[in-house]
């Protein structure tokens, strides 16, 4: 199924992004997906119990603590986790419910498009905006650092 008109009309029409699992290590994937999407005027909510911010904006603790409207949830989270975080989308009345490459959940995505959720499955939400809005460093994972070390 090419869901390719989906996605871009999410994008297009979505502007505030929570991020559940959003690292502040910039080698974390989440890290610079996050940054590339805040870069391209999305606004980053991070979630994540461990850190008081992150990208510069503050960071919660859950979905449910967040103030202020939600478009997307955007989940780095292990599929396992999924129900709960569906649950928690579906109450803070998020539009969709996005589940980050390698991360499925078939229980979870029925409840969430039961309760009128779009879903969006096994995609990087950084990947699908540069394939289809095009920018710079849209291709992998493009951290700004070339370099064949682990970090420290």
């Amino acid at each position: 199924m090419d869901d390719t008109p989906k996605i871009r009309r999410i994008l297009r029409d979505s502007r505030t992004i929570a991020v559940v699992g959003l690292s502040a290590n910039w080698y974390r994937p989440s890290y610079f997906a996050a940054k590339y999407m805040q870069e391209h005027g999305y606004r980053i909510v991070p979630v994540n119990p461990q850190y008081d911010s992150v990208l510069g904006e503050k960071c919660y603790p859950s979905l449910a603590d967040i103030p202020a409207k939600v478009d997307i949830v955007d989940c780095f989270r292990r599929s396992e986790e999924i129900g709960a975080l569906a649950d928690e989308a579906i109450a803070i009345g998020a539009k969709v419910l996005w589940m980050q490459l390698g991360v499925t959940n078939e229980a979870a995505r029925r409840k969430a498009e039961a309760a009128g959720l779009e879903v969006i499955e096994d995609r990087c939400v950084k990947i699908e905006h540069g394939r289809l809005f095009g920018g710079l460093g849209w291709a992998g994972v493009d951290t700004k650092v070339i370099s064949a070390r682990r970090p420290a």
